[in-house]
């Protein structure tokens, strides 16, 4: 990449993809719990989905830092308690307590995609702008 704006452009578009695939997982898990699928099939949703948000947030708020970025401590926040959330609905999960995964699932889509579509958003557009 020659410059900053080329930079910027392919930093939001693997971002974007990063979201695109983290939004599938849930979506996923949110159906498999929701069909009362297998516990194993279940599992590996919640595992692949916690590794993929964990580097996704990681990459992330790497380049916050890098960026200088201003609302960073408040959107790790929201990251740490994704996490949080996701960890505890895999606790559940391994503890053989299935009853509450689908709502919990539903609930963790509801909050990343207001955090994709506000913290997320005001990011991207602090890099378009290259700030």
């Amino acid at each position: 990449m020659s410059n900053i704006a080329e930079f910027n452009a392919a930093s939001n578009e693997e971002t974007d993809r990063e979201h695109a695939g983290q939004l599938k997982l849930l979506r996923a898990l949110c159906a498999a719990a929701g069909e009362n699928r297998d516990s194993a099939t279940v599992g590996e949703i919640l595992d692949q989905l916690i590794a993929y948000s964990e580097a996704h947030f990681m990459s992330e708020e790497l380049l916050m830092r890098l960026k200088s970025y201003d609302d960073y401590e408040d959107h790790v926040e929201d990251h740490v308690q994704m996490l949080d959330t996701l960890r505890g609905i895999a606790a559940s999960h391994a503890g053989g307590d299935p009853a509450l995964i689908a709502g919990r699932a539903a609930d963790a889509l509801d909050f990343i995609g207001r955090h994709i579509a506000t913290r997320d958003r005001r990011f991207a557009d602090y890099v378009r702008n290259g700030l």
